[in-house]
């Protein structure tokens, strides 16, 4: 995600550094080796903003509200959970109990910044799980809060930076890329496999808001009388501050295309972790730590760093559950660890404020990652490997627990699935803890 100038109140500084570095990825029906949906995700945040992830009921979300401007509608109709930078009232990425999961970026736009006080990109994301049972509803949210709310570049007092910005909204039938300017917004309906970055890609045949030509030549970005159709990419489009999007999503572009009707959770989570340039071999994954700046985003100078992930694994026929699987701080460096909504989840997975707390699982894999940074590749590779015996053990369990959760609760035992699916979190959480702690403590001697 492209994301710069946040204030942090408990530290009061002003960050004036330009993140760009959320990629976030598709593979639908015969594309993935399963016939099913999968959705991937890295979020790029400031190296220091924790990013824990957070569930919420369906009724009395403590984080209804929004920052600038009051909305209609329901506080929370679903359940969902979702990756929270603790400023924000919005997601990164998130999912709710249709099954619905949806991640935004950062759209460098020419459209300039206004007064007109408007939503957050990432209040957008929440919303849209909130209110939206499929992906056509959740885009429908997304767009009527666009056309009435806004979004996009806005001063504030607030000293939050604000930015126009691009979703990937996907459920298991369906999948979409809504792009939103100011008030206006496209949306394309995918097939296949398909990745977004930090850079409009919109295809021609989108479905575009009937004011944003209007838009467009009012702001002269496109002249009628040239004798060209209109194109909101190209009309909209900041090609220049795009550059590092365009690089990345060149990239992922590459790797799902070579692995097109074989992608599993398990290549996409390499391609989140992966550090090849665009004319890498995209039949290589480059996980293992080299190249700081590739799909996942290692600070460099005063940039970002991939904070979270989410690959979600989705299920249409209802065989099993769906499984989540979500990481802290950067991939290759990290645990994806499985995330079922129909438990509750880990109190302990929702710590992390502006403040290092050892409490925290994202604010240990924090630390992991700075004795990575510090020490280099060898280091790196090491913490990769620490966590392998503990991640295949996961991966061996979480579908054995799918099954089992969804047998339960076609059995009319929603409970006892949801006492089994607690209990597995709960313990996965405290082994991930046990893990990194011994990792560190062995860093430290």
């Amino acid at each position: 995600m492209n994301f710069s100038g946040v204030v942090h109140p408990d530290k009061g500084e002003h960050q004036s550094v330009v993140y760009q570095g959320c990629d976030t990825m598709v593979s639908t029906g015969a594309s993935s080796s399963g016939g099913g949906t999968l959705f991937a995700k890295n979020s790029d945040r400031p190296s220091d903003e924790a990013q824990p992830l957070e569930l919420h009921a369906a009724e009395g979300s403590v984080v209804s509200g929004t920052q600038f401007v009051e909305i209609d509608g329901p506080a929370a109709a679903f359940r969902h959970i979702g990756s929270r930078p603790d400023w924000c009232w919005g997601y990164e990425h998130g999912f709710n109990e249709h099954q619905v999961v949806i991640g935004n970026e950062a759209l460098p736009t020419l459209l300039p910044e206004t007064d007109e006080q408007k939503l957050v990109g990432m209040e957008i994301v929440r919303l849209a799980l909130e209110r939206g049972s499929t992906a056509h509803e959740a885009v429908n949210v997304i767009t009527g809060l666009v056309e009435k709310h806004g979004q996009g570049k806005f001063s504030n007092d607030a000293g939050v930076r604000t930015y126009d910005n691009i979703y990937m909204v996907v459920d298991p039938g369906e999948a979409y890329v809504v792009e939103a300017i100011g008030h206006d917004w496209a949306v394309w309906q995918v097939s296949g496999v398909h990745s977004i970055s930090n850079v409009s890609r919109m295809s021609g045949d989108a479905r575009i808001s009937k004011s944003a030509q209007t838009t467009a030549i009012h702001h002269r970005l496109f002249d009628p009388g040239s004798g060209a159709d209109f194109s909101w990419s190209a009309a909209y489009s900041a090609v220049d501050n795009a550059k590092s999007g365009a690089r990345r999503q060149s990239r992922s572009s590459s790797i799902l295309g070579h692995h097109d009707g074989g992608i599993d959770f398990g290549k996409l989570m390499l391609t989140l972790s992966d550090h090849g340039a665009p004319e890498s071999d995209p039949a290589k994954f480059e996980s293992i730590p080299g190249d700081l700046r590739g799909i996942c985003t290692h600070p460099q100078h005063e940039g970002g760093v991939t904070a979270a992930s989410l690959v979600a694994d989705l299920c249409a026929d209802e065989s099993r559950l769906p499984v989540y699987w979500c990481a802290m701080y950067s991939p290759c460096m990290a645990l994806f660890f499985p995330v079922f909504i129909e438990g509750e989840l880990p109190d302990a997975l929702s710590i992390g404020g502006s403040a290092h707390s050892k409490e925290s699982p994202w604010w240990m894999f924090h630390a992991l990652g700075q004795v990575g940074f510090a020490a280099g590749p060898d280091r790196m590779k090491e913490i990769h490997e620490g966590w392998w015996d503990l991640q295949k053990g996961m991966f061996g369990s979480a579908y054995v627990m799918a099954a089992q959760g969804r047998e339960m609760i076609d059995a009319g035992d929603k409970d006892g699935a949801n006492e089994m699916l607690t209990r597995y979190m709960a313990d996965n959480t405290d082994n991930m803890l046990r893990v990194g702690r011994e990792m560190l403590s062995s860093a430290a001697v």
